[in-house]
């Protein structure tokens, strides 16, 4: 398992959806969904790829390549159907682009 990463501030989350995928990740494998050796394979393979395809590689996309190995895992051990999957991405865009700048996003119907 991952070590959190701190600074003296605290947790190196920039954005609290950064903390929910990790703790996802860490719960469903803890969970024996997915073990985290098959994990850190699957993600290191997400990061390869999107490099491959010009990902800066700064950091900023971090987590993004742990949500991205989330779906991916989740839809291909039939854990989410994919259509469910799309389902709560519309949604999430939706309540996102409804919210008042600086107001915690919430979705309608969890």
């Amino acid at each position: 398992m991952p070590v959190l990463e701190k600074n003296h501030e605290g947790p190196v989350f920039k954005e609290p959806w950064q903390a929910q995928a990790f703790a996802m990740a860490i719960t469903l494998s803890e969970a024996g969904l997915f073990s985290w050796q098959e994990w850190s394979s699957e993600l290191g393979a997400s990061i390869q790829s999107r490099q491959k395809k010009g990902d800066p590689d700064d950091g900023e996309t971090y987590y993004l390549h742990w949500l991205e190995t989330l779906e991916k895992m989740l839809s291909r051990k039939n854990l989410i159907e994919h259509a469910d999957l799309l389902q709560r991405i519309t949604e999430w865009k939706e309540a996102y682009l409804k919210t008042p700048h600086g107001q915690p996003v919430q979705l309608e119907s969890c």
